[in-house]
This record gives C-alpha cells, structure tokens and sequence, in this order.
C-alpha cells in the first residue's frame, strides 16, 4: 500500500499530546481528521473529475496513521457492483476478483486512494493545518466535558493563572490524577473583600458550570461567591453535617451586597432529627471553632446559622437573628406576605444597614417580610385590612404568632 510521508509524525504526536494535556490516541483521531479534510481539499481542488460532491460523499473514506513509517494512507470503502457508475463508493467485480476470486457483488473492499506525495497540494496542507488545530480544540473541550462534570456543583481547589480583563483565570484539577485546567472565575464570582488576585494564589472555588460546544476561552466557569462554596466548607468543617445527622435547609448569601458600605453576609438555615443534637451549636463548635475556619476562607465573612423550623412564624422569627422579635403575623399564606413587629431599639437590627438582613432573611424563608415598629402597629387597622382581604380571598388567611424572651432566648 502507498504511504504518503510525513516526517517526523511520532515525534509530532508526541509533542501534542504533552502540550494539550490530551491522550495520544485523541490526537492521532484529530490528526486522522484533519487529514480527511485535507484530502477532500485536494480532491474538490485538483481531482474533481467533473464529480458535484454532495455533503456526504466523502463517509466512507478514512486515513490510516502509520507512525513508525512515519506517513498516512488515505482509504475508501467501496460496494462491488457489476457496472460501475460511481468510481468513489463503488468498484467493479471483475476487477476484485482479480485479486480475490471469491468476491461477489453487493459485497464491500477497501481500496487505497492515497494521492502520490507531490499531488497532496499546498492548499491541502494548509486546510490540514487549520482542521488539525479546531480538531484539538474540540478534543480538549470533550475531554474536559466528561472529566469535569461529575464534578459540577463542588468545590475545587485552584491557583490563580492570570487576568484577562476583570476575570481572573484559576488552574484546577478535578482531583482524578488528571493534568490543570484553566477555569474563568468572572467578576461577579469574585469576592471584592479578597481582591486583588495575586499570581499562584490558592483559594477553594464552586465549579459551577462546565459549558459545552465551541465557546472562546475556558470551558469551566468557577465562583467564589456562590452559596454552594458555604455549603460544601460547613460540610467540611461539621462532621455532623458529613454523616447527616445535621442537614443544612437553606442558604441566602450576599457575597457582593449592592452597596460598598455594606460586609458580605450569609445566612443558613440547620435542622436535625436528633433529638440530643443542637444543629446550630454543632456548626458554631466549640468557641466557634467551626463557624471561624468557615469565616476565614472567606476572609472575614459574616455568617449567621439559624435554626429552620416547619412553623413559618418561628422560622421567620429565627432568620432575623440577631434581632429579637415580639410577634409575626402571617398576612397572606397564598402570596407568603408576613408583618415582623419589633421593639423600636431592635428596628435597625432587624432591617439590618441598607435593608440586608431582612433581605437575606426573605431569601432564607421565601417570604416577604414587612418589619414594623410594634410601638406604632395599629392591629384595628391592619386587622381590617386583612378581614377586607379575606372577604375577597373567600377565607381568613391570618394567623398570628407572639415570641416572649424565653422563646427569643431559644431560637437564637
């Protein structure tokens, strides 16, 4: 069979495959590709013969590497006919029967088409060339495809690479012996409180989305201010959490607040089955040695851990800690509406500055909260309101829920 040489082939595969982090086999499947594509270069270029080629008329030729004889040969499929009317996908009898005398028609044979050395033109090259690097690119995006997203939805470690614009672009391993990769970690996935990103900086970052297709620049888009980074270091730092006996219910997080003045801050809500288990004191450990090493890896955080209750009113109560609540009044189930009174010295602790802690605490329990201040609540007036609302509604939708000091005490 004839070899169309390409010197230094191995080698090449080799070099490739060291500098793309890709298995050898997927650069020779590339490289088998791209020379296809050059062929039919040449072929649609200086071998045309008159032939009008439709999109498929080049599937069933293949290539075949031959790296120790450094070069390739190119090979077609082709049905045995009688009469031949399409000399690419079909061969005479007589003619295979010259060589094998058994053969009959509607069977199929391999031929070799290899054009000679000096035929495979200077654009046919080119086209090779240019096949070969979109060919790797592909691979690469595949193989980072199905090594990563079993990973989607956990916490990686990374190192910071460079920036390109107002991304910083992090190397992380999915942690099965697997070379880095680059990651894009965007602006709005950063953490203002840790910026700027120094040059081989380490730092735990949430793989969020592992893209597919063509797309420019990284195919994995990591953040640090996901709430799924919270989830995953409280995991990591309450064995509770790990063997769930603890399970966190919810997470609000404001990692970057709309305002400078105002800290990022994390609200998340704990619950347990077990009856002799405090859920909130095993996540604060003791002298909140827990909560701190959650606090330091994201440099200085606040956090507030809450206990989740199946009674709305509690839970609402409990999502404004630090703040202590004298009643809740659940306005409207349907459109989860609730009215929180508070003593007036516990109004801005409860709203929190710029209205983040009663934004969070919304987030927390799906609710609208609508805080008062309990010394200017008039219950006639809001009582009519909500009486002229369930007469529209057909049904009282009210309910009501008062908190005393001891069960402040206790929920927080």
């Amino acid at each position: 069979m004839s070899l169309l040489n390409l010197p230094g082939l191995g080698q090449m595969v080799e070099v490739i495959s060291k500098e793309r982090n890709l298995p050898k086999h997927a650069v020779q499947n590339a490289l088998r590709e791209a020379l296809l594509k050059g062929y039919e270069r040449f072929r649609k270029t200086y071998r045309s013969d008159g032939i009008n080629f439709e999109e498929e008329h080049f599937n069933n030729f293949d290539v075949e590497l031959d790296l120790e004889g450094e070069g390739f040969r190119v090979l077609a499929t082709k049905t045995i006919v009688n009469e031949v009317s399409d000399a690419d996908h079909e061969i005479g009898l007589l003619e295979v029967r010259e060589v094998a005398p058994e053969a009959q028609a509607g069977g199929t044979v391999v031929v070799d088409v290899t054009p000679e050395q000096g035929d495979f033109g200077r654009m046919a090259a080119i086209q090779t060339k240019q096949v070969l690097a979109q060919k790797l690119r592909d691979q690469q995006r595949k193989i980072i495809q199905e090594e990563f997203q079993d990973v989607e939805g956990t916490v990686l470690q990374g190192r910071v690479l460079r920036f390109e614009t107002t991304s910083v672009i992090v190397a992380v391993s999915s942690g099965f012996g697997q070379p880095e990769v680059e990651a894009e970690l965007p602006k709005r996935e950063q953490l203002a409180g840790e910026r700027p990103y120094r040059p081989n900086m380490t730092l735990k970052v949430y793989l969020k989305k592992v893209f597919e297709g063509s797309r420019r620049g990284p195919q994995l888009l990591v953040s640090r201010a996901d709430a799924g980074l919270v989830v995953y270091l409280f995991a990591n730092e309450v064995p509770e959490i790990e063997e769930e006996i603890v399970r966190i219910v919810a997470v609000a997080r404001e990692a970057n607040p709309p305002s400078p003045a105002v800290g990022p801050r994390t609200k998340i809500a704990v619950d347990t089955l077990e009856r002799d288990v405090d859920p909130v004191g095993a996540c604060i450990g003791a002298r909140g040695a827990r909560i701190q090493a959650v606090v330091s890896e994201l440099r200085g955080e606040k956090i507030d851990v809450i206990r989740w209750s199946p009674d709305p009113s509690t839970y609402i109560a409990n999502s404004l800690s630090p703040a202590r609540i004298q009643e809740v009044r659940l306005i409207n189930a349907d459109e989860r509406i609730a009215h929180v009174l508070v003593p007036e010295d516990q109004l801005s602790l409860a709203i929190g500055k710029e209205g983040q802690n009663v934004r969070l605490a919304a987030r927390l329990t799906g609710w609208k909260i609508d805080i008062k201040n309990l010394a200017k609540y008039d219950y006639n007036e809001e009582d009519r309101k909500m009486e002229a609302a369930s007469t529209r509604a057909g049904e009282n939708r009210v309910v009501l829920h008062s908190f005393d000091q001891d069960d402040d005490d206790e929920n927080n």
